[in-house]
Formats: structure tokens, sequence, C-alpha cells
């Protein structure tokens, strides 16, 4: 227990911090004395990251850049947090007393100053245990933690999106499953799991759970396509790494843009972002098919030359990838219809810009990817996109 008496220093500067936050005026003031007492903490063997994070949310907060009940829950959330998912062994499971443990404290610090904002607090504990777990084995990993964590909350706080209890509670369980289930199939390593969780979050409480349905079945879809004749993929080279399990890099790849969406389609109720949000999913889905089942269709043609080339080369097309990709986009299309999110038009919309999307994600591939400008998680965030703002300008124009 040793090794814990740095971490169990700095929860207790944390909690005392978030005790005085409402009594000390101005803001400077209470950030100045966070800072020195943690300057002292410093000096205590074990504590060096644990203190830094602690100025950098102070500073922050003497700065103005945060709002007190950001403060007090972002200290919570990393300190405490993280003192409970070290007395907890340090392992994967431990990921679930930091999550209980920070919702609770952090909950109750917003409280104390007298504010009560679930969505910010939830939207911060996962912001938290992804950057832990994408940067784990990093010394600075608790101040990069704190920096995320804060400046997450704030944009969200700031937002200030009302959202019945019921339908955040739902949404947290439909996201817990998931991940559960996700974790036990091995469809993504940890950080992948946590940023999929803050994309479920997001969807159900701006737009709905059909939202989270529709991108449901495009990991469901990617997944499948991924175990398509997985050893003769695995053989010839072109398999997806680590046996097809994606990271928080491929997630948000392909899952921002429709996430921007549907936080847009929630802010301003517009319906041209269900177009942005389905056609960026349907570009992800044919993409993400056309890659690993239409490299099993031969040789490919290079899309910008139509020169042979060989199987897994970045811009290479096959009539079997094309046929697959567009088979995709009218799978998660016809779905986002069938749910009625959308109507006959914007369904046929997505068809299209799921279409065009997969075949700028091989031109991009076959120019700027080949060259180095892009890697394959970059060049699926252009893709994504360019199928989403497709959709929107369609959608404008009908």
């Amino acid at each position: 227990m040793i090794r814990e008496t740095g971490p169990a220093l700095a929860t207790v500067l944390a909690l005392l911090g978030i005790l005085i936050a409402p009594l000390i005026q101005p803001a400077w003031l209470l950030s100045l004395l966070v800072i020195l007492f943690s300057g002292v903490l410093l000096l205590i063997k074990g504590t060096r990251y644990a203190s830094i994070s602690i100025i950098v949310i102070a500073a922050l907060y003497g700065l103005g850049l945060l709002s007190l009940a950001v403060f007090a829950a972002t200290l919570a959330i990393v300190v405490i947090g993280e003192f409970a998912f070290r007395l907890s062994g340090d392992h994967a499971r431990s990921y679930v007393p930091f999550i209980l443990t920070a919702c609770i404290t952090a909950v109750l610090a917003m409280w104390y100053v007298g504010v009560f904002s679930p969505l910010t607090v939830i939207l911060g504990v996962l912001v938290a245990v992804l950057l832990r777990a994408a940067l784990n084995g990093r010394d600075d990993t608790l101040m990069i933690e704190g920096l995320g964590v804060a400046m997450a909350m704030q944009l969200f706080y700031e937002i200030d999106y009302s959202v019945d209890l019921g339908i955040l509670t739902m949404a947290a369980v439909i996201t817990l499953v998931f991940v559960v289930l996700s974790y036990r199939f091995r469809v993504a390593d940890l950080s992948g799991l946590f940023s999929a969780a803050i994309i479920g979050i997001l969807l159900i409480v701006f737009a709905d759970v059909r939202w989270f349905l529709i991108m449901l079945l495009f990991m469901m879809l990617g997944s499948l396509a991924t175990k398509f004749r997985y050893r003769e993929k695995d053989a010839l080279g072109v398999a997806q790494s680590h046996g097809g399990v994606r990271g928080y890099f491929n997630v948000f790849a392909n899952g921002l843009v429709g996430t921007a969406g549907a936080v847009l389609f929630g802010i301003t109720g517009h319906p041209a972002f269900i177009a942005l949000f389905l056609g960026s999913v349907a570009s992800a889905a044919a993409d993400t098919v056309a890659s690993e089942i239409g490299v099993m269709g031969g040789d490919p043609y290079l899309i910008t030359t139509l020169e042979r080339v060989r199987p897994g080369t970045n811009g290479g097309v096959t009539v079997l990838g094309e046929g697959v990709a567009l088979a995709a986009a009218v799978a998660i299309s016809l779905a986002a219809w069938a749910l009625g999110v959308v109507g006959p038009d914007i369904a046929v919309i997505g068809i299209l810009a799921g279409f065009f999307g997969t075949n700028v994600d091989s031109l991009v591939g076959a120019t700027l990817e080949n060259k180095g400008v892009f890697g394959n998680a970059g060049t699926n965030l252009v893709a994504t996109l360019a199928g989403g703002i497709f959709a929107l300008v369609l959608a404008l124009l009908v």
C-alpha cells in the first residue's frame, strides 16, 4: 500500500479543493492556493503526474476557462477516480470502480456547488477512461487525461443541452450492454469500446435510440465483413491487424461525422443534419464492407489509372467491392427508412452518398494516403465527411 500513499494524498487535496471551491472567490485565488499545495505535493514520491494534473486543472479554472462546477467535477473524476482504479489493481476490470467512483463523486461535487448536469459528468468520465486506455503505459497519462476531461466537460456544460434523466439512464444502460457484449466478442479494444460508448450516449441523447441502432448495424456489418474469409485474407497479408479488433482511431474515424450530425440535429432540429448522419454512416459501412470483402475479388484496379494492382493496395477497387459497398449503403439507408428516421427520398440520398463516400475513400487512398499524407484513419474520416456533406447538400436541394 506504500505505492498508493501519493495518490491518496492527491485525493485528499482534490477533496479539499472541492470543499473550499465555493467559499473562495475570486477564482484565481483558489487556483493559486491549489497550485501552491500541489507544488508541495509534487515533492512527495509517486505524486508527480497527479500533482501536475491538479495544477493544470486549477490553472484553467483560475484563468476563467473552466466553470466552478466543471473544475470540481474534473478533480473528482481525474484524481479520485484514478485512486479507485489503482486501489482495485490497475487492470482491465479496474475500469469498473473507476467509472462508478468517478460518476458518483463528480455528481456530488457538482451538486455541492449548486449544479446538476449528469450528461456532462457521464461524458467526462467516458473521456477519462478513453484517454487512460489509449495512453496506457505513458507517464503523462494523468496530465493529458485531466486536460481532456476538463475541456470536454466545459464544452458540453456550455452547450447546456436539456436531457430527460430517464432518457439519459436508458442511454447509459444500452451503451453499457453494448460495451460488455463487444468486449466479450472482442469487437474492439478498451479504447475502441470507450470511444464507441461516447458515440452511443451522444446519439441516443441528442437524437434517439433509433440513430444508435443504425450505427450499431454499421458496426455489425463491419464486424461480419472483417471475419469474412479472415484466414485467407491473413494469408494474403491484407487482413485487419489484431484479429480485426478496432481501436479508438478506427471508431472515431468512422463515427465522428455521424455523431456530429446527431449533436447538431439535437441542438438545431434541422432535418438536413439527419442526411449528414445517414450519408456518413452509409459511407462508413460501404467502405468497410468494400475493403474487407472486395479484397477477395481478385486483383483490383487502381481507381485513378485503372491499372491492375496487388490486393490490399490503397485505392484499389474491384467489381465485387463496388457491389458489396452499394449493398451496404442500401442496408443502412433502408434500415433508417424502416425505423422512421428518414423518408424514402433521404434514404435514396443515403444510398448515393454511401457509394460516393466509399469511392472518395479509394481516391484519397490512391493519392494522398499512398504519399503518406494520411493514414488509414484519416482516409476513413475524409470519406465519411465527404459522404455526409454529399447527402446534406442533396437534402437541401431536393
